[in-house]
């Protein structure tokens, strides 16, 4: 019989899953890996944003610059909050949906931690 997968260290979910020797949250994206002592650990990149602030998974951002959205004439403006944000590598390493905008990449440069 297997093991039950542990919850979330992020949001607690009950559904994470096992993706090769990391351990995957549905709900929030949240990825971790499990040691033998039962600590968890930190997987990804390092993204800060505009203030030196560290940045994870899950958190919130606040939007400091007014942001053309590329292929439309939609702006992101500035104070705009985007709840439950996913790191990711490449040049734009947030990946986000914004209200009334819809899904997008954002650089950390230009958010800032709420």
């Amino acid at each position: 019989m297997k093991n039950m997968p542990p919850n979330c260290p992020g949001c607690q979910s009950p559904y994470a899953y096992e993706d090769r020797d990391l351990w995957v949250c549905p709900e929030c994206g949240e990825e971790w890996s499990t040691e033998a002592d039962g600590e968890s650990l930190e997987v990804g990149p390092v993204i800060i944003d505009a203030n030196g602030n560290p940045l994870a998974n899950g958190d919130s951002v606040v939007v400091i610059k007014d942001l053309k959205v590329k292929g439309s004439s939609a702006v992101v403006k500035v104070g705009t909050k985007v709840k439950n944000i996913r790191l990711v590598e490449g040049d734009h390493d947030i990946d986000c949906k914004i209200p009334g905008v819809g899904a997008m990449g954002l650089k950390s440069e230009f958010v800032k931690k709420a």
